[in-house]
Protein backbone atom coordinates (compact mmCIF):
# COMPACT_ATOMS: atom_id res chain seq x y z
CA UNK A 1 0.00 0.00 0.00
CA UNK A 2 1.27 3.27 -0.92
CA UNK A 3 0.85 6.86 1.42
CA UNK A 4 -2.50 8.04 0.09
CA UNK A 5 -0.45 11.89 0.54
CA UNK A 6 3.05 11.08 -1.22
CA UNK A 7 2.46 7.54 -2.32
CA UNK A 8 5.42 6.30 -0.78
CA UNK A 9 5.20 2.88 -0.13
CA UNK A 10 4.49 1.87 3.22
CA UNK A 11 6.10 -0.92 5.60
CA UNK A 12 3.60 -3.61 6.92
CA UNK A 13 1.23 -2.31 9.92
CA UNK A 14 2.76 1.37 9.13
CA UNK A 15 0.16 4.11 10.78
CA UNK A 16 2.43 6.76 9.39
CA UNK A 17 3.76 7.91 6.32
CA UNK A 18 7.56 7.77 7.28
CA UNK A 19 8.48 10.26 4.22
CA UNK A 20 5.69 13.07 4.71
CA UNK A 21 4.12 12.26 8.58
CA UNK A 22 1.15 11.63 7.18
CA UNK A 23 -1.15 9.55 9.66
CA UNK A 24 -2.96 6.73 8.55
CA UNK A 25 -6.81 6.16 9.41
CA UNK A 26 -8.02 2.50 10.49
CA UNK A 27 -9.75 2.20 7.54
CA UNK A 28 -6.33 3.24 5.48
CA UNK A 29 -3.80 0.78 7.40
CA UNK A 30 -2.33 -1.35 5.61
CA UNK A 31 -3.55 -5.28 6.01
CA UNK A 32 -1.35 -7.36 8.67
CA UNK A 33 0.48 -10.05 7.00
CA UNK A 34 -0.65 -13.46 7.66
CA UNK A 35 1.06 -16.25 7.91
CA UNK A 36 -0.09 -19.49 5.45
CA UNK A 37 -2.10 -21.78 7.51
CA UNK A 38 -0.30 -24.88 9.21
CA UNK A 39 -0.93 -28.37 7.85
CA UNK A 40 -2.04 -30.54 10.74
CA UNK A 41 0.94 -32.80 11.93
CA UNK A 42 0.94 -36.15 10.39
CA UNK A 43 -1.86 -38.47 12.17
CA UNK A 44 0.13 -41.38 13.66
CA UNK A 45 -0.60 -44.94 12.55
CA UNK A 46 -2.61 -46.28 14.78
CA UNK A 47 -1.58 -49.47 16.04
CA UNK A 48 -3.10 -52.51 19.00
CA UNK A 49 -1.87 -51.36 22.24
CA UNK A 50 0.18 -54.21 23.65
CA UNK A 51 -1.43 -56.28 25.37
CA UNK A 52 -4.89 -56.05 23.46
CA UNK A 53 -7.15 -58.97 23.68
CA UNK A 54 -9.10 -60.27 21.00
CA UNK A 55 -13.04 -60.73 22.27
CA UNK A 56 -14.31 -64.09 23.47
CA UNK A 57 -13.55 -66.31 26.76
CA UNK A 58 -9.97 -66.86 25.91
CA UNK A 59 -8.10 -64.27 26.79
CA UNK A 60 -5.43 -64.59 24.07
CA UNK A 61 -3.22 -61.68 24.17
CA UNK A 62 -2.35 -60.69 20.32
CA UNK A 63 1.19 -59.73 20.88
CA UNK A 64 2.00 -63.16 22.18
CA UNK A 65 3.12 -61.29 25.80
CA UNK A 66 2.15 -61.06 28.96
CA UNK A 67 2.95 -60.84 32.64
CA UNK A 68 1.66 -63.10 35.17
CA UNK A 69 2.50 -63.76 39.32
CA UNK A 70 6.23 -63.49 39.54
CA UNK A 71 6.95 -64.20 35.41
CA UNK A 72 7.05 -62.45 32.35
CA UNK A 73 6.21 -64.68 29.21
CA UNK A 74 6.65 -63.64 25.81
CA UNK A 75 5.96 -66.58 22.50
CA UNK A 76 8.60 -65.84 19.57
CA UNK A 77 8.34 -67.05 16.11
CA UNK A 78 4.24 -67.56 16.32
CA UNK A 79 3.30 -69.84 13.72
CA UNK A 80 4.66 -73.29 12.70
CA UNK A 81 7.67 -73.33 15.03
CA UNK A 82 6.63 -71.28 18.13
CA UNK A 83 8.41 -71.11 20.92
CA UNK A 84 7.35 -69.60 24.41
CA UNK A 85 9.80 -68.20 26.94
CA UNK A 86 9.40 -67.66 30.52
CA UNK A 87 10.97 -65.32 32.77
CA UNK A 88 11.28 -66.11 36.19
CA UNK A 89 11.75 -63.81 39.12
CA UNK A 90 13.78 -65.30 41.81
CA UNK A 91 12.31 -67.99 43.85
CA UNK A 92 9.30 -67.85 41.61
CA UNK A 93 8.09 -71.14 39.34
CA UNK A 94 6.05 -72.28 36.47
CA UNK A 95 5.00 -75.70 35.80
CA UNK A 96 5.14 -77.55 32.46
CA UNK A 97 3.96 -80.96 30.75
CA UNK A 98 6.83 -83.55 31.37
CA UNK A 99 9.13 -82.88 27.95
CA UNK A 100 7.93 -79.53 27.12
CA UNK A 101 10.91 -78.00 27.97
CA UNK A 102 13.47 -76.63 25.39
CA UNK A 103 16.32 -74.52 27.17
CA UNK A 104 16.48 -72.78 30.74
CA UNK A 105 19.01 -70.94 33.23
CA UNK A 106 21.54 -72.79 34.77
CA UNK A 107 20.17 -71.48 38.10
CA UNK A 108 16.51 -73.00 37.28
CA UNK A 109 15.64 -75.97 39.28
CA UNK A 110 13.25 -78.76 37.69
CA UNK A 111 11.68 -80.45 39.70
CA UNK A 112 9.33 -83.73 38.71
CA UNK A 113 6.48 -85.09 40.71
CA UNK A 114 3.29 -87.11 40.21
CA UNK A 115 0.71 -84.33 40.85
CA UNK A 116 -2.61 -85.26 42.49
CA UNK A 117 -1.31 -88.22 43.76
CA UNK A 118 -0.83 -91.77 42.78
CA UNK A 119 -4.29 -91.70 41.11
CA UNK A 120 -3.94 -88.65 39.59
CA UNK A 121 -0.93 -89.98 37.86
CA UNK A 122 -2.35 -93.19 36.69
CA UNK A 123 -5.08 -91.05 35.40
CA UNK A 124 -2.93 -88.93 33.62
CA UNK A 125 -1.19 -92.34 32.64
CA UNK A 126 -4.22 -93.85 31.06
CA UNK A 127 -5.01 -90.41 29.29
CA UNK A 128 -2.15 -90.64 27.55
CA UNK A 129 -0.06 -88.52 29.20
CA UNK A 130 2.76 -88.39 31.22
CA UNK A 131 2.29 -89.54 35.04
CA UNK A 132 4.35 -86.45 35.95
CA UNK A 133 4.41 -83.18 36.29
CA UNK A 134 7.75 -80.81 35.68
CA UNK A 135 7.54 -77.65 37.99
CA UNK A 136 10.54 -74.57 37.01
CA UNK A 137 11.62 -73.11 40.02
CA UNK A 138 14.52 -69.50 39.86
CA UNK A 139 16.86 -69.97 42.16
CA UNK A 140 18.81 -66.76 43.58
CA UNK A 141 18.04 -64.98 41.13
CA UNK A 142 16.14 -64.30 37.60
CA UNK A 143 15.72 -67.27 35.36
CA UNK A 144 14.54 -68.28 31.98
CA UNK A 145 12.88 -70.67 30.61
CA UNK A 146 11.87 -71.76 27.22
CA UNK A 147 8.86 -74.19 26.29
CA UNK A 148 7.68 -76.02 22.48
CA UNK A 149 5.65 -79.15 21.66
CA UNK A 150 6.61 -81.97 19.94
CA UNK A 151 4.93 -81.05 16.33
CA UNK A 152 5.24 -78.17 14.36
CA UNK A 153 2.92 -75.32 15.28
CA UNK A 154 1.55 -72.57 17.26
CA UNK A 155 1.41 -72.05 20.83
CA UNK A 156 -1.68 -69.14 22.30
CA UNK A 157 -1.00 -67.80 26.09
CA UNK A 158 -4.31 -67.64 27.28
CA UNK A 159 -4.74 -65.56 30.38
CA UNK A 160 -7.31 -67.42 32.52
CA UNK A 161 -8.92 -65.25 34.76
CA UNK A 162 -10.83 -67.79 37.30
CA UNK A 163 -12.50 -69.45 34.82
CA UNK A 164 -12.65 -73.18 33.44
CA UNK A 165 -11.67 -74.82 29.96
CA UNK A 166 -11.42 -78.57 29.12
CA UNK A 167 -7.72 -79.04 26.86
CA UNK A 168 -7.40 -81.73 24.78
CA UNK A 169 -4.32 -83.46 26.55
CA UNK A 170 -1.78 -83.13 23.83
CA UNK A 171 -2.39 -79.90 23.45
CA UNK A 172 -1.70 -78.08 27.04
CA UNK A 173 1.94 -77.39 27.23
CA UNK A 174 2.73 -75.30 30.49
CA UNK A 175 0.69 -72.73 33.22
CA UNK A 176 0.97 -70.70 36.26
CA UNK A 177 1.47 -73.15 39.15
CA UNK A 178 -1.75 -72.26 40.65
CA UNK A 179 -3.93 -73.59 37.73
CA UNK A 180 -5.60 -76.92 39.03
CA UNK A 181 -5.51 -79.30 35.95
CA UNK A 182 -7.53 -82.68 36.18
CA UNK A 183 -8.06 -85.59 34.37
CA UNK A 184 -11.64 -85.72 33.01
CA UNK A 185 -13.01 -88.76 31.11
CA UNK A 186 -14.61 -87.85 28.15
CA UNK A 187 -17.62 -90.06 27.67
CA UNK A 188 -17.85 -94.04 26.31
CA UNK A 189 -18.14 -93.23 22.74
CA UNK A 190 -14.89 -92.21 22.67
CA UNK A 191 -13.45 -94.90 24.07
CA UNK A 192 -14.83 -97.29 21.11
CA UNK A 193 -13.69 -94.19 18.80
CA UNK A 194 -9.96 -94.60 20.26
CA UNK A 195 -9.82 -90.72 19.87
CA UNK A 196 -10.30 -88.32 23.06
CA UNK A 197 -10.74 -90.90 25.56
CA UNK A 198 -9.26 -87.84 28.47
CA UNK A 199 -9.63 -84.19 28.65
CA UNK A 200 -7.50 -82.23 30.80
CA UNK A 201 -9.85 -79.65 32.71
CA UNK A 202 -7.87 -76.67 33.85
CA UNK A 203 -9.42 -74.09 36.73
CA UNK A 204 -8.55 -71.13 38.35
CA UNK A 205 -6.47 -67.63 37.02
CA UNK A 206 -2.95 -67.34 35.78
CA UNK A 207 -1.00 -68.13 32.52
CA UNK A 208 -2.03 -70.99 30.35
CA UNK A 209 0.07 -71.96 27.29
CA UNK A 210 -2.16 -74.01 24.94
CA UNK A 211 -0.24 -75.49 21.29
CA UNK A 212 -1.61 -76.30 18.14
CA UNK A 213 -1.11 -78.63 15.07
CA UNK A 214 -1.07 -75.99 12.62
CA UNK A 215 -2.36 -72.40 13.61
CA UNK A 216 -5.82 -71.58 16.07
CA UNK A 217 -8.95 -70.81 15.01
CA UNK A 218 -11.54 -69.38 17.39
CA UNK A 219 -14.84 -70.42 16.76
CA UNK A 220 -17.92 -68.57 18.97
CA UNK A 221 -21.38 -70.15 19.21
CA UNK A 222 -24.12 -68.17 20.18
CA UNK A 223 -26.96 -69.00 22.09
CA UNK A 224 -28.65 -72.45 21.23
CA UNK A 225 -25.85 -72.99 17.74
CA UNK A 226 -25.01 -76.18 17.62
CA UNK A 227 -21.05 -76.66 15.85
CA UNK A 228 -19.58 -80.19 14.87
CA UNK A 229 -15.67 -80.32 15.26
CA UNK A 230 -13.56 -83.51 14.56
CA UNK A 231 -12.15 -84.49 17.99
CA UNK A 232 -8.35 -84.54 15.92
CA UNK A 233 -8.75 -80.61 15.99
CA UNK A 234 -10.02 -80.10 18.88
CA UNK A 235 -7.69 -77.88 20.78
CA UNK A 236 -10.04 -76.33 24.22
CA UNK A 237 -13.50 -75.17 25.07
CA UNK A 238 -15.36 -73.48 27.34
CA UNK A 239 -15.71 -75.85 30.82
CA UNK A 240 -19.23 -75.32 30.74
CA UNK A 241 -19.97 -75.72 26.97
CA UNK A 242 -22.32 -79.16 26.42
CA UNK A 243 -20.98 -81.48 23.74
CA UNK A 244 -21.70 -85.27 22.91
CA UNK A 245 -19.41 -87.54 21.07
CA UNK A 246 -20.79 -89.45 17.86
CA UNK A 247 -19.58 -90.81 14.34
CA UNK A 248 -19.66 -87.98 11.71
CA UNK A 249 -21.73 -89.82 9.73
CA UNK A 250 -24.78 -92.07 10.72
CA UNK A 251 -24.15 -95.82 9.74
CA UNK A 252 -21.16 -97.94 10.28
CA UNK A 253 -20.50 -97.78 6.21
CA UNK A 254 -21.21 -94.12 5.65
CA UNK A 255 -18.59 -93.17 8.53
CA UNK A 256 -16.20 -95.50 6.97
CA UNK A 257 -16.79 -94.26 3.30
CA UNK A 258 -16.82 -90.17 5.01
CA UNK A 259 -13.14 -91.10 6.31
CA UNK A 260 -13.91 -89.33 9.18
CA UNK A 261 -13.64 -90.58 12.60
CA UNK A 262 -15.11 -89.34 16.18
CA UNK A 263 -16.57 -85.68 15.85
CA UNK A 264 -17.87 -83.61 19.17
CA UNK A 265 -21.28 -81.53 18.40
CA UNK A 266 -21.06 -78.21 20.82
CA UNK A 267 -24.01 -75.91 21.93
CA UNK A 268 -23.75 -72.91 22.11
CA UNK A 269 -23.37 -70.17 23.80
CA UNK A 270 -19.50 -70.28 24.36
CA UNK A 271 -16.13 -70.39 22.54
CA UNK A 272 -14.42 -73.43 21.11
CA UNK A 273 -10.04 -73.44 19.84
CA UNK A 274 -9.90 -75.55 17.12
CA UNK A 275 -6.62 -76.48 15.34
CA UNK A 276 -6.34 -76.40 11.63
CA UNK A 277 -4.14 -79.50 11.28
CA UNK A 278 -4.71 -83.06 12.94
CA UNK A 279 -1.50 -84.98 13.60
CA UNK A 280 -3.20 -88.17 13.50
CA UNK A 281 -4.60 -88.09 9.81
CA UNK A 282 -1.32 -86.21 9.19
CA UNK A 283 0.71 -89.42 10.81
CA UNK A 284 -1.67 -91.19 8.63
CA UNK A 285 0.09 -89.32 5.28
CA UNK A 286 3.62 -90.40 6.56
CA UNK A 287 3.56 -93.99 7.26
CA UNK A 288 3.34 -95.37 3.59
CA UNK A 289 6.83 -93.39 2.85
CA UNK A 290 8.11 -95.17 5.81
CA UNK A 291 9.74 -98.72 5.87
CA UNK A 292 7.14 -101.94 6.58
CA UNK A 293 8.97 -103.51 9.84
CA UNK A 294 9.40 -107.04 8.82
CA UNK A 295 8.32 -109.44 10.80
Amino acid sequence: MNCPKCTVALLPNARFCGSCGFTLSPQEEPPAQTSPPQAPPPQAPQTRPPGTRQTGAFNVDADGRGQGRGYTWEIHYQGAFALAVVNLQPEQAISAEAGAMVSMSANVELESQMKGGVFGALKRAVGGESAFVSTFTSRGGPGEVSFAPGSPGDIAGIEMSNQTFMVQSSSYLAGDTSLVVDTKFGGAKSFFGGEGLFVLQVSGAGLLLVSSFGAIHRKNLRPGEKYVVDTGHLVAWEGHMQYGLRKAASGFFKSVLSGEGMVAEFSGPGEILIQTRNLAAFAGLLKRYLPAQSS
